[in-house]
This record gives C-alpha cells, sequence and structure tokens, in this order.
C-alpha cells in the first residue's frame, strides 16, 4: 500500500489555518471575534463556531483549497440563497461587504449564522413526513433552473474514476487488490447496465433520470432539529450545500433510510407522503437506490485515500488502507451486488 504519511511531504495548507487567522479573515469582512472558537465537525473544509465580540455566534467555513473552483462556491450560495429566499429552512451564506465569498491568506472562506439543533429522529413517522415536504421544497427550487459550473451526479464520477484512481495508484493491499477490484467491477457494470440501457431492455437508470439541483450530501449529520414550540417555530433545518449537484431526486431521500428492508420501506412510506404533498416524484427512481448506495462506497474509499495526506484523516480515521478494511469493502459490494439484483424498494 502507497499511502504517504501525512508528515513525508510539505505541510498541509490547512497547517497554516490557525486561530489567529481565522480571526483575522473575520475581521476583514467587519466581524470581531471575542477569542472563543469552536471547531466543528468537517473533514472536507474546516469550520468554526466563533462568538463575536457583541456575544452573537457565527459559523466560518474556510474551503479546501483546490477542491471546487471559486465559480462553483458561488453557485453553492447562490442555490443557498434562492433556497432561503423561498423560505425553505438552510442555513444560507450571509453577505457581507456585497459578497458572500471572500478571500484571506489564500483560502476562499464564507461566514453563515449559527444555528444549533441534534439529529431528527428518523424513527419518527411524522419527523420523516415534515423531512419530507422540505426535501420537495428544495427540489422544486432547484428544479427551477440547471447548474451551469457544478457537476453531475453519475457512474464516471463517482465509480468509474475512483476505482481506476485507486488501482493506478496501488492504495489497496496485494492480499485484497484482486478480490477488490473484482467485486467493484461487477458492482459497476451493473450499474453501467441501467446507467446506459439499450433500447430494447427500456430499464430505468442514471441516465433516464431527470435531474435537478440537489442538496446532494443529505445524510442526518447535514439535517438539524429544533424542537417545536407553541407558535410552531422549529423543526429541520439543512446544512452544508458543499456537495450540491445536478442527480435525480432520490439522491436526496435514501440516506435518510436505515434498518432493514422493512425498515427503510416504512420511512421511505413516510418520506414520499410528505414529500408528494408538495411536489411529484418519479417511482422508477426507486430503482436508483441500491446503485446510489453502491457508488458512494466506491466513492468514500477513493475520497479517504486522495485526503491522507491531510493529518486530521489519519487522526480520525486511523483504520483506513488495513487489510480488514479493504476485505470490509470487498464484503459491502458483494452485499450491494445482490441488493441491485433485488427488486427495488417500493413505497
Amino acid at each position: 500500500m502507497t499511502l504517504p504519511h501525512p508528515h513525508d511531504d510539505a505541510p498541509h495548507p490547512y497547517a497554516r489555518l490557525t486561530p489567529d487567522l481565522v480571526l483575522d479573515a473575520l475581521a476583514g469582512v467587519g466581524l470581531y471575534g471575542d477569542g472563543r472558537m469552536m471547531a466543528l465537525g468537517s473533514y472536507e473544509n474546516r469550520v468554526y463556531q466563533v462568538t463575536l465580540e457583541d456575544g452573537s455566534r457565527v459559523v466560518a467555513k474556510f474551503y479546501r483549497p483546490g477542491r471546487w473552483s471559486e465559480a462553483q462556491i458561488l453557485e453553492e450560495h447562490a442555490f443557498a440563497l434562492e433556497l432561503a429566499a423561498a423560505e425553505v429552512p438552510v442555513v444560507a451564506p450571509l453577505l457581507l461587504q456585497g459578497r458572500s465569498l471572500h478571500q484571506h491568506a489564500g483560502f476562499m472562506f464564507a461566514v453563515s449564522p449559527w444555528r444549533g439543533g441534534r439529529t431528527p429522529e428518523l424513527d419518527d413517522f411524522e419527523v420523516l413526513e415534515w423531512l419530507g415536504r422540505y426535501l420537495a421544497r428544495i427540489h422544486n427550487v432547484g428544479a427551477a433552473r440547471p447548474f451551469a459550473q457544478r457537476p453531475r451526479l453519475d457512474l464516471q464520477s463517482f465509480g468509474q474514476e475512483p476505482r481506476d484512481w485507486l488501482l493506478d495508484a496501488q492504495i489497496i493491499p496485494m492480499d485484497q487488490q484482486f478480490a477488490w477490484r473484482d467485486a467493484c467491477d461487477e458492482a459497476i457494470e451493473l450499474i453501467a447496465i441501467s446507467a446506459y440501457p439499450s433500447s430494447a431492455t427500456c430499464q430505468f437508470g442514471l441516465n433516464n433520470a431527470s435531474t435537478i439541483r440537489l442538496h446532494g450530501d443529505c445524510h442526518p449529520g447535514n439535517v438539524l432539529w429544533t424542537p417545536v414550540d407553541d407558535a410552531g417555530h422549529g423543526g429541520p433545518h439543512f446544512v452544508d450545500l458543499d456537495d450540491a449537484r445536478m442527480g435525480p431526486a432520490v439522491q436526496d431521500l435514501w440516506m435518510l433510510l436505515s434498518g432493514d428492508r422493512r425498515q427503510r420501506t416504512l420511512q421511505l412510506s413516510a418520506l414520499l407522503d410528505g414529500y408528494e404533498q408538495l411536489r411529484a416524484f418519479d417511482r422508477r427512481e426507486l430503482a436508483l437506490i441500491e446503485p446510489l448506495r453502491t457508488l458512494r462506497l466506491i466513492h468514500y474509499s477513493a475520497w479517504l485515500a486522495r485526503r491522507w495526506a491531510d493529518p486530521i484523516f489519519p487522526l480520525n480515521f486511523p483504520w483506513f488502507g488495513s487489510s480488514d478494511y479493504w476485505r470490509g469493502q470487498v464484503d459491502m459490494l458483494r452485499e450491494q451486488i445482490e441488493a441491485m439484483r433485488e427488486e427495488p424498494l417500493t413505497a
């Protein structure tokens, strides 16, 4: 395995992101911290809760250098602001000095209001129905126009390219490399059959599905819930549109499902009960749930390997790269192959 040690090369760019640099960046846009700062859970970017001199709190997000272009970040911000204007509960960036994106010491950063909350109770069907309604509202806005700069969720970028990169870089230990490659190839082949269907089979796949602007990474950690008061205030709000892209609507639903098939079916029914109150849902997209889950599995391994020079990754993912890790990935890919051969969920 050729994963680099995080200290083998030059310091990672985030090594320069000291507390003083963060406070100086905020001061440059007219926000003055009182010295209290807390790092929030984020691996791709660096995100800090900062208390200002007046006692209010903001969240400062410093984008990973080289991941997104300025135009792509601005498109994310425009989508968030468009959602906020439509009264969809998302945490959008603040406009400071007339801009949502700022630069300081080689970093691009944005500032948003601080919002508390907890992970929603996804075993509560009323909560799922509520989330479904808000996802429909996000998608109604997302369907109004396409992204021009941000990519599409597809087989090439989430499956074929990560697979080829992992193999070419010789990331996988030799004792698991062939088993992983074979399982990955079989999984990608199954997805490709539906992603690029022939007119004779008329299968429904990634290329058949309508694409809209999505949240893109709508897992429970990116949905915060606040208690509902007597006036009806509270409920869910959505954070972190960093992975927003074009894709099928079901991408924003399937990550909220968990448990066995019966549990996931019931959860999906509750989500769609809420969703279809405000927006039509193409039930054929349910056939994409397991292919999308499989693509995320492949992409996730490549993401970890590509970020290994960032010291926060070895610290938080010490198990990554071992033979046991890749053996587990082979097993999960095999499970996904079987899942993709089953009848899709219905609701």
